[in-house]
């Protein structure tokens, strides 16, 4: 009996979609992660170029990322209900995964490590919060994904300048090399 009130309550309580209706307006941020991918059979990182009709950094190498999408928050299939919260456990990393698939073709492997985060205000004025991450490669051939990117290449921390890249991704590649080297 208890079992049943409590099943019942459950389907009054959890979440049925998802809805920006009782958010703060002042709250909102897309939120986004980006992954610098390392190859360890040659010490360099993957670098994709912009493609000119992008509305952030067009023209300018960077790195594999995405944006968390509503369509990754399945309320029939949360990770765990956790008493009226839906939780959906490992989202960035499966996140990752599929970009990095989608954008490059390729796969990467282990865990993600930390690199830093950015808050910015795109120049359309949405606010981004980005979480940076580096991964190892795992397998694959580079496969651009068409009509986002126009090359690729991969560079060691000292050779990114060479090229027109976004500001931070130096810094970026170079911890992803010191995380390596250390692991």
């Amino acid at each position: 009996m208890l079992l049943r009130k409590w099943r019942n309550f459950y389907k009054v309580m959890k979440a049925q979609k998802i809805s920006l209706k009782n958010a703060k307006e002042n709250k909102l941020f897309y939120i986004v992660a980006n992954c610098v991918v390392y190859r360890e059979s040659d010490k360099r990182c993957l670098i994709l170029k912009r493609d000119e009709r992008e509305k952030v950094h067009p023209g300018k190498f960077g790195v594999i990322g995405g944006k968390l999408e509503w369509e990754d928050l399945d309320v029939n299939n949360p990770t765990r209900v956790n008493g009226d919260v839906l939780d959906y456990q490992d989202a960035v990393e499966k996140l990752l995964k599929r970009e990095v698939f989608e954008e490059a073709g390729i796969e990467i492997k282990g865990e993600l490590q930390y690199i830093n985060s950015v808050a910015f205000i795109r120049p359309d004025e949405v606010p981004v919060l980005l979480v940076k991450f580096a991964s190892l490669y795992k397998s694959g051939k580079v496969i651009l994904e068409k009509g986002a990117f126009t090359d690729y290449l991969w560079v060691n921390s000292s050779e990114i300048s060479k090229h027109p890249h976004i500001e931070g991704i130096c810094d970026e590649i170079q911890k992803t090399e010191k995380i390596f080297e250390l692991l």
